[in-house]
Protein backbone atom coordinates (compact mmCIF):
# COMPACT_ATOMS: atom_id res chain seq x y z
CA UNK A 1 0.00 0.00 0.00
CA UNK A 2 1.40 3.19 -0.72
CA UNK A 3 1.59 5.44 2.35
CA UNK A 4 0.89 9.21 3.16
CA UNK A 5 4.87 10.54 4.41
CA UNK A 6 5.67 13.71 6.13
CA UNK A 7 9.23 14.62 5.48
CA UNK A 8 10.53 17.83 7.08
CA UNK A 9 14.09 19.87 5.87
CA UNK A 10 13.04 18.99 2.34
CA UNK A 11 14.01 22.43 1.14
CA UNK A 12 17.77 21.04 0.29
CA UNK A 13 20.16 17.38 0.41
CA UNK A 14 18.84 14.36 2.22
CA UNK A 15 15.36 15.63 2.97
CA UNK A 16 14.47 16.95 -1.40
CA UNK A 17 16.38 13.78 -2.41
CA UNK A 18 14.63 11.57 -0.17
CA UNK A 19 11.40 13.65 -1.23
CA UNK A 20 11.93 12.76 -4.41
CA UNK A 21 12.27 8.89 -3.89
CA UNK A 22 9.69 8.32 -2.22
CA UNK A 23 7.23 10.50 -4.98
CA UNK A 24 8.47 8.43 -7.55
CA UNK A 25 7.66 5.07 -5.31
CA UNK A 26 4.19 5.95 -5.89
CA UNK A 27 3.84 7.61 -1.95
CA UNK A 28 2.12 10.66 -1.30
CA UNK A 29 4.75 12.93 0.11
CA UNK A 30 4.05 15.44 1.85
CA UNK A 31 7.71 17.92 1.69
CA UNK A 32 8.41 21.09 4.62
CA UNK A 33 10.64 23.37 5.36
CA UNK A 34 10.83 27.02 6.46
CA UNK A 35 11.97 27.89 2.91
CA UNK A 36 9.35 27.15 0.81
CA UNK A 37 10.36 29.26 -2.31
CA UNK A 38 13.36 26.26 -1.90
CA UNK A 39 10.83 23.52 -2.72
CA UNK A 40 9.20 24.96 -6.04
CA UNK A 41 11.14 21.77 -8.31
CA UNK A 42 9.79 19.19 -5.88
CA UNK A 43 6.25 20.79 -6.18
CA UNK A 44 6.62 20.95 -9.26
CA UNK A 45 7.76 17.12 -9.69
CA UNK A 46 3.95 16.26 -7.29
CA UNK A 47 5.52 16.42 -3.94
CA UNK A 48 3.13 18.23 -1.76
CA UNK A 49 4.87 21.49 -0.29
CA UNK A 50 4.12 22.74 3.37
CA UNK A 51 5.40 25.94 4.83
CA UNK A 52 6.70 24.63 8.09
CA UNK A 53 9.11 25.94 10.98
CA UNK A 54 10.08 23.32 13.35
CA UNK A 55 10.40 25.50 16.45
CA UNK A 56 6.80 27.09 15.77
CA UNK A 57 4.63 25.51 16.96
CA UNK A 58 1.28 26.90 15.17
CA UNK A 59 3.18 25.99 11.79
CA UNK A 60 3.49 22.22 13.03
CA UNK A 61 0.40 22.02 14.32
CA UNK A 62 -0.95 23.59 10.82
CA UNK A 63 0.86 21.64 8.61
CA UNK A 64 -0.32 18.12 10.34
CA UNK A 65 -4.10 19.03 10.34
CA UNK A 66 -3.72 20.00 7.34
CA UNK A 67 -2.69 16.42 5.98
CA UNK A 68 -4.76 14.65 8.31
CA UNK A 69 -7.82 16.65 6.67
CA UNK A 70 -6.75 15.69 3.21
CA UNK A 71 -5.37 12.23 3.60
CA UNK A 72 -6.82 11.02 6.71
CA UNK A 73 -3.97 9.63 8.14
CA UNK A 74 0.35 9.83 7.86
CA UNK A 75 1.94 6.95 7.58
CA UNK A 76 5.41 8.12 8.03
CA UNK A 77 6.83 10.85 9.33
CA UNK A 78 10.57 11.34 8.65
CA UNK A 79 12.58 13.83 11.42
CA UNK A 80 14.91 14.88 8.93
CA UNK A 81 15.03 18.79 9.38
CA UNK A 82 18.04 19.74 11.87
CA UNK A 83 21.22 21.91 11.44
CA UNK A 84 24.95 22.07 12.91
CA UNK A 85 25.56 24.89 16.08
CA UNK A 86 29.37 24.55 16.17
CA UNK A 87 31.97 26.58 18.35
CA UNK A 88 34.03 26.09 21.74
CA UNK A 89 31.28 25.60 24.95
CA UNK A 90 33.03 28.80 26.43
CA UNK A 91 31.48 30.91 23.25
CA UNK A 92 29.07 29.71 22.28
CA UNK A 93 25.75 31.80 23.07
CA UNK A 94 23.25 30.09 25.70
CA UNK A 95 20.58 31.19 23.06
CA UNK A 96 22.52 29.48 20.07
CA UNK A 97 23.14 26.29 22.44
CA UNK A 98 18.71 26.60 23.47
CA UNK A 99 17.80 26.81 19.51
CA UNK A 100 19.95 24.01 18.41
CA UNK A 101 17.94 21.93 21.06
CA UNK A 102 14.92 23.31 20.07
CA UNK A 103 15.48 22.52 16.14
CA UNK A 104 17.49 18.78 16.73
CA UNK A 105 15.46 17.65 19.40
CA UNK A 106 12.01 19.69 20.24
CA UNK A 107 10.72 20.22 17.33
CA UNK A 108 10.93 16.66 16.04
CA UNK A 109 9.40 15.60 19.65
CA UNK A 110 6.48 17.86 19.26
CA UNK A 111 6.07 16.35 15.65
CA UNK A 112 5.76 13.20 16.49
CA UNK A 113 2.99 14.21 19.47
CA UNK A 114 1.10 15.79 16.55
CA UNK A 115 1.18 12.44 14.50
CA UNK A 116 0.93 10.00 16.57
CA UNK A 117 -2.37 9.87 17.53
CA UNK A 118 -3.07 8.95 13.73
CA UNK A 119 -1.00 6.13 13.68
CA UNK A 120 -2.34 4.73 16.53
CA UNK A 121 -5.45 4.76 15.38
CA UNK A 122 -4.68 3.23 12.63
CA UNK A 123 -2.38 0.86 14.05
CA UNK A 124 0.54 1.66 11.82
CA UNK A 125 3.14 3.85 11.57
CA UNK A 126 6.57 4.26 10.61
CA UNK A 127 8.80 7.41 12.50
CA UNK A 128 11.86 7.67 11.33
CA UNK A 129 14.90 9.85 13.04
CA UNK A 130 17.32 10.64 11.09
CA UNK A 131 20.16 11.80 13.83
CA UNK A 132 23.96 11.11 13.05
CA UNK A 133 26.87 9.19 14.04
CA UNK A 134 27.37 12.29 16.21
CA UNK A 135 25.19 11.26 18.78
CA UNK A 136 27.14 8.40 19.63
CA UNK A 137 30.69 10.29 20.41
CA UNK A 138 31.40 13.92 20.79
CA UNK A 139 34.07 16.07 18.41
CA UNK A 140 35.51 18.97 20.10
CA UNK A 141 33.55 22.31 19.02
CA UNK A 142 30.41 20.53 18.81
CA UNK A 143 29.36 20.28 22.10
CA UNK A 144 25.78 21.65 21.45
CA UNK A 145 25.30 19.50 18.34
CA UNK A 146 26.30 16.44 19.51
CA UNK A 147 24.44 16.93 22.54
CA UNK A 148 21.17 17.32 20.48
CA UNK A 149 21.90 14.04 18.71
CA UNK A 150 22.70 12.25 21.85
CA UNK A 151 19.27 13.28 23.50
CA UNK A 152 17.52 12.46 19.88
CA UNK A 153 18.79 9.38 20.27
CA UNK A 154 17.69 9.03 23.80
CA UNK A 155 14.17 9.87 23.00
CA UNK A 156 14.22 7.53 19.66
CA UNK A 157 15.12 4.21 22.31
CA UNK A 158 12.08 5.75 24.81
CA UNK A 159 9.52 6.06 22.22
CA UNK A 160 10.63 3.23 20.48
CA UNK A 161 9.57 1.05 23.60
CA UNK A 162 6.45 3.30 24.39
CA UNK A 163 4.60 2.74 20.83
CA UNK A 164 5.95 -0.73 19.54
CA UNK A 165 2.66 -1.78 21.14
CA UNK A 166 0.38 0.43 18.94
CA UNK A 167 2.02 -1.07 15.91
CA UNK A 168 4.67 1.87 15.73
CA UNK A 169 7.93 1.47 14.51
CA UNK A 170 10.70 3.92 15.58
CA UNK A 171 14.02 3.91 13.41
CA UNK A 172 17.20 6.47 13.99
CA UNK A 173 19.48 6.45 10.85
CA UNK A 174 23.06 7.84 11.42
CA UNK A 175 24.57 9.18 8.38
CA UNK A 176 28.46 9.81 8.17
CA UNK A 177 29.63 12.50 6.16
CA UNK A 178 27.24 13.23 3.66
CA UNK A 179 27.32 16.20 0.80
CA UNK A 180 24.72 18.90 1.94
CA UNK A 181 24.40 22.49 2.87
CA UNK A 182 25.15 21.34 6.56
CA UNK A 183 28.83 21.33 6.13
CA UNK A 184 29.12 24.76 5.16
CA UNK A 185 26.80 26.10 7.66
CA UNK A 186 28.31 24.39 10.48
CA UNK A 187 31.77 25.21 9.23
CA UNK A 188 30.56 29.18 9.02
CA UNK A 189 29.12 29.08 12.26
CA UNK A 190 32.45 27.45 14.08
CA UNK A 191 34.55 30.23 12.30
CA UNK A 192 32.29 33.17 13.32
CA UNK A 193 31.61 31.78 16.76
CA UNK A 194 35.21 30.69 18.05
CA UNK A 195 37.85 31.71 14.86
CA UNK A 196 39.27 34.19 17.18
CA UNK A 197 41.24 33.95 20.34
CA UNK A 198 41.98 31.07 21.88
CA UNK A 199 40.26 28.25 20.17
CA UNK A 200 41.50 29.82 17.02
CA UNK A 201 44.04 27.02 15.85
CA UNK A 202 41.65 24.45 16.83
CA UNK A 203 39.10 26.15 14.58
CA UNK A 204 41.28 26.40 11.51
CA UNK A 205 42.10 22.79 11.71
CA UNK A 206 38.57 21.76 12.61
CA UNK A 207 37.05 23.98 9.65
CA UNK A 208 39.91 22.26 7.30
CA UNK A 209 38.73 18.82 8.04
CA UNK A 210 35.31 19.64 7.59
CA UNK A 211 36.22 20.56 4.12
CA UNK A 212 38.75 18.19 3.54
CA UNK A 213 35.47 15.46 3.66
CA UNK A 214 33.01 17.62 1.99
CA UNK A 215 34.79 17.55 -0.94
CA UNK A 216 36.54 14.46 -1.85
CA UNK A 217 34.86 11.41 0.52
CA UNK A 218 31.62 12.69 1.73
CA UNK A 219 28.87 10.61 0.25
CA UNK A 220 25.96 11.74 -1.93
CA UNK A 221 22.60 12.57 -0.05
CA UNK A 222 20.65 9.65 -2.10
CA UNK A 223 22.38 6.64 -0.41
CA UNK A 224 20.66 8.30 2.91
CA UNK A 225 17.55 8.95 0.56
CA UNK A 226 18.03 5.36 -0.44
CA UNK A 227 18.20 3.96 3.04
CA UNK A 228 15.15 5.72 3.95
CA UNK A 229 12.56 4.41 1.23
CA UNK A 230 14.13 0.62 2.04
CA UNK A 231 13.68 0.96 5.67
CA UNK A 232 9.97 2.69 5.45
CA UNK A 233 8.94 -0.60 3.26
CA UNK A 234 10.43 -3.36 5.92
CA UNK A 235 8.38 -5.20 7.86
CA UNK A 236 10.22 -5.39 10.50
CA UNK A 237 13.27 -2.96 10.44
CA UNK A 238 16.26 -2.32 12.65
CA UNK A 239 16.31 0.21 15.28
CA UNK A 240 19.55 1.83 13.86
CA UNK A 241 21.41 2.04 10.23
CA UNK A 242 24.71 3.74 9.62
CA UNK A 243 25.34 4.62 6.19
CA UNK A 244 27.87 7.47 4.52
CA UNK A 245 31.92 8.17 4.58
CA UNK A 246 33.58 6.53 7.91
CA UNK A 247 30.30 6.15 9.68
CA UNK A 248 30.36 2.52 10.31
CA UNK A 249 34.13 2.66 11.15
CA UNK A 250 33.94 5.55 12.94
CA UNK A 251 31.01 3.62 15.01
CA UNK A 252 32.78 0.78 15.51
CA UNK A 253 36.14 2.63 17.00
CA UNK A 254 34.13 4.37 19.57
CA UNK A 255 32.75 1.09 20.91
CA UNK A 256 36.06 -0.43 21.30
CA UNK A 257 38.38 2.18 22.00
CA UNK A 258 38.90 3.91 25.23
CA UNK A 259 37.95 7.82 25.75
CA UNK A 260 41.12 8.47 25.66
CA UNK A 261 42.00 6.19 22.86
CA UNK A 262 39.27 8.07 20.96
CA UNK A 263 40.77 11.13 22.48
CA UNK A 264 44.05 10.88 20.97
CA UNK A 265 42.41 9.66 17.77
CA UNK A 266 40.57 12.72 17.14
CA UNK A 267 44.01 14.72 17.92
CA UNK A 268 45.03 13.59 15.28
CA UNK A 269 42.51 14.17 12.85
CA UNK A 270 42.63 17.85 13.62
CA UNK A 271 46.38 17.10 13.25
CA UNK A 272 47.16 18.06 16.95
CA UNK A 273 49.32 16.87 19.20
Amino acid sequence: MNKVILITGASAGIGKEAAKQLLQAGNVVYGAARRFDKMSDIEASGVRVLQMDVTNEQSMVAGVNSILKAEGRIDVLINNAGFGAYGAVEEVPMSEAKYQMEVNVFGAARLIQLVLPSMIDHHFGKIVNISSISGKFALPLGAWYHASKFAFEALSDSLRNEVKQFGVDVIVIEPGAIKTEWANIATENLLKVSGQGRYKQMTEDFAKMIKSMDDSTAGEPKLIANLIKEVITTEQPETRYAAGYMAEELLSMRKTMTDREFDDMLSSLLNRK
